[in-house]
């Protein structure tokens, strides 16, 4: 059979990556980094490698921060459909993030599509705000929330992972969360596996490669920090089984993806004989480390580095061509056995689910300000009230380093006419005028997601 020098260049570069993804599965201990793979039912662990090391979560948080904010919607102390407004410290929360003008109403609904979607760190605020009053509530109410699940090595400071020395957690009790949210909301399923979400005319991809990509996928959060490392707490189904695969510290966003999907491979693909080997319990049973969490900022983002690491490499991945060597890697891993040779082709993920500002989506839209380079001295445009949290040694938070991801200069025009903007503290920077509304966005390169 004749290949062409397109399919051999992919062909080799596929095995490139799956020898270096099998010897990179090490022994317990012998890398900085941290994987487990746990059985949704029953939690039993089928793969463990420094599972109970501490480690700073980044924007994995957000787990947490979707749960704290279903549990208060289950209770009844807040609606899916309450708009919540964005506040000056909402709005100072840098990149990633949506960039709404202060004023502008979002409902819980979409602040939680654009959370998990677009890991949005301003819609983070504007949940933890309208839940919790203040990011140091919601915090409270976190850590509640981990205590009572039995996160043992989990503290948190803010609800959406951004630098601070007390935020940490370990893959097993990010395991452990994951497990509860499953298990406690399955009506709320599809907030962890939106293929993409739709601003107007702007489509943002779900960073998660794995979604659409990997056979299954059904879930669900990425995060990124310097001091973190790339981590991925992945979800997938097949036949019934549903496995969870946590991955922290991979030196990128394509090794993230990689090794989330070789551990689910293990899981879907198992030996007949393994039951032979060792048990290693279940996920609530194993026993944890205690030492600091490691610090991988020189790794991640040390001078040696050709370009800064930012969570945003996942955008780019998104949205990449289905032609990509990376996305021919990934279809390859689509094929388990010679029966599925159809898994081979692009997966149906559907259209992108359209989100708006304000009540309902024929109230006039906030504009999102196109990223700009960010000019020596720029100033935000408030400070954040989260003063208390210190940041993490050397941490950049996500999407620092990469000069197209800057916060937006102009406060956009206000979601809702009758809704006046609330006043800014004296301490916060004045907020600019408001832009002239936009008659559309720009659109992203990236394309939607095909049928």
């Amino acid at each position: 059979m004749h290949l062409s020098p397109r399919s051999l260049h992919a062909r080799t570069l596929i095995v490139a990556l799956a020898i270096a993804a099998a010897a990179n599965l090490r022994a317990p201990g012998a890398s900085a980094e941290a994987l487990l793979l746990v059985e949704f039912e029953g939690g039993k662990v089928l793969f463990a490698d420094n599972a109970t090391l501490p480690w700073y979560p980044a924007s994995v948080t957000k787990i947490m921060t979707a749960y704290t904010t279903l549990r208060a919607v289950k209770e009844g102390r807040i609606a899916l459909d309450k708009p919540l407004t964005v506040s000056p410290n909402a709005y100072a929360q840098v990149p990633t993030k949506m960039g709404f003008a202060v004023g502008t109403q979002v409902t819980v609904d979409n602040a939680l599509k654009m959370l998990m979607v677009k890991s949005a760190n301003d819609m983070a605020v504007v949940l933890a705000e309208g839940v919790g009053g203040s990011i140091e509530g919601f915090a409270d109410l976190m850590n509640a929330n981990a205590r009572r699940l039995g996160m043992t090595q989990s503290s948190f400071v803010n609800p959406n992972g951004l630098p601070a020395d007390d935020q940490i957690t370990s893959a097993r009790d990010l395991a452990i969360l994951t497990r509860t949210v499953l298990r406690e909301f399955p009506e709320y399923d599809h907030y962890w596996h939106i293929p993409a979400i739709q601003f107007g005319k702007r489509v943002m991809r779900n960073y998660n490669s794995l979604i659409g990509r990997y056979p299954g996928a059904d879930g669900m959060k990425t995060g990124f920090i310097c001091a973190s490392g790339f981590n991925l707490v992945a979800t997938a189904t097949r036949n019934g089984k549903r496995l969870i695969a946590v991955v922290l510290g991979a030196p990128s966003s394509q090794v993230r993806a990689l090794k989330a999907a070789q551990l689910l491979e293990r899981g879907f693909n198992s030996s007949p004989l393994a039951w032979l080997a060792p048990s290693l319990g279940t996920v609530e049973g194993l026993t944890a480390v205690n030492t600091a969490p490691p610090n991988l900022r020189e790794n991640m983002c040390g001078k040696h580095r050709k370009r800064p690491a930012t969570e945003d490499e996942d955008e780019v991945l998104a949205n990449s061509s289905s032609d990509s060597p990376y996305a021919v890697f990934l279809s390859a891993l689509r094929a388990p056995n010679a029966k599925a040779a159809s898994l081979l082709q692009d997966l149906p993920v559907g259209k992108p689910v359209v989100v708006f500002t304000g009540k309902s989506p024929t109230a006039p839209q906030a504009a999102i300000a196109e990223p700009k380079a960010a000019k020596a001295g720029s100033k935000p445009a408030a400070k954040p009230s989260q003063a208390a949290a210190k940041p993490a040694a050397g941490a950049k938070s996500e999407g620092q380093g990469a000069k197209s991801q800057t916060s937006a200069k102009a406060p956009a025009p206000k979601a809702q006419a009758a809704t006046k903007s609330p006043p800014a503290a004296k301490s916060q920077t004045p907020a600019k005028p408001a832009a002239k509304p936009q008659t559309a966005a720009k659109p992203e390169a990236a394309t939607p997601p095909s049928k």
